[in-house]
């Protein structure tokens, strides 16, 4: 069933040109998107499946819990979607389209303002970039003077403690940019955000090295969906 097919009163893209965006629900904005639903299920069900739909965890593979809403569905990959009934290349594409223009509006941004005046705004853009893979990646905000972001650089892949994060490389990116400050970060595909005795370790021994060369470490930031964990918030760093 196609919105327009729904009772008058019940269509989101009339409700929302009456009301604004603010007085529609997830998942009417969702059905906007979505446009048309699929035998047996209107646009408004299957958009509040999409929204419900459980994930694959990424470090068992299972089925775990949901989406978590719009917040859960930006860290949903492309592979993930595939999983729901009604959702061809198209509707897919677009999906991914909107999640990836949102990634790109928050990074955007954070270059145009100081990125420390509002920490969780750091900790939600890493989670868009990161929480999502089924992998783990050690990765770092390049800042400038003003705390202004310059990069992210995904520098290396696999849990801490089997990947070697050579502090050399992250003092010659950390060059590169010419960065003033840096902000660490890493996904834990478990879902469990918080730090390792490994993780802390690394953090000093990266903050050393690049007290020689002057870049300050503002953070470390451990992200998974829907979670994050900041160190220096937990007086760590």
């Amino acid at each position: 069933m196609a919105i327009k097919d729904l009772p008058f009163d019940a269509q989101p893209r009339e409700k929302l040109l009456a009301r604004g965006p603010a007085a529609l629900a997830d998942a009417e904005l969702l059905a906007i998107l979505l446009r048309t639903g699929i035998q047996g299920k209107n646009v408004l069900q299957l958009a509040q499946e999409l929204l419900d739909a459980p994930r694959r965890d990424g470090a068992s593979g299972k089925l775990t819990g949901g989406f978590g809403g719009i917040a859960g569905l930006l860290h949903t990959t492309p592979r993930e979607l595939e999983r729901i009934k009604g959702l061809g290349p198209a509707k897919r594409a677009e999906l991914v389209a909107v999640l990836e223009l949102a990634r790109r509006a928050l990074a955007q941004e954070l270059r145009e303002r100081p990125v420390f005046d509002t920490p969780d705004g750091v900790k939600h853009y890493l989670q868009l970039h990161l929480a999502a893979k089924g992998h783990e990646v050690f990765a770092m905000l390049f800042l400038d003077s003003q705390q202004r972001l310059l990069a992210l650089e995904e520098l290396f892949r696999g849990t801490l403690s089997q990947t070697s994060v050579y502090p050399r490389e992250v003092v010659l990116r950390a060059l590169h940019h010419q960065a003033a400050a840096v902000v660490f970060a890493h996904n834990h595909p478990s879902g469990k955000v918080q730090p390792s005795r490994a993780d802390e370790a690394l953090t000093q021994t990266l903050r050393a090295a690049l007290a020689l060369i002057d870049v300050r470490v503002l953070d470390h930031v451990i992200v998974a969906p829907g979670q994050s964990f900041s160190m220096a918030q937990e007086g760590l760093l």
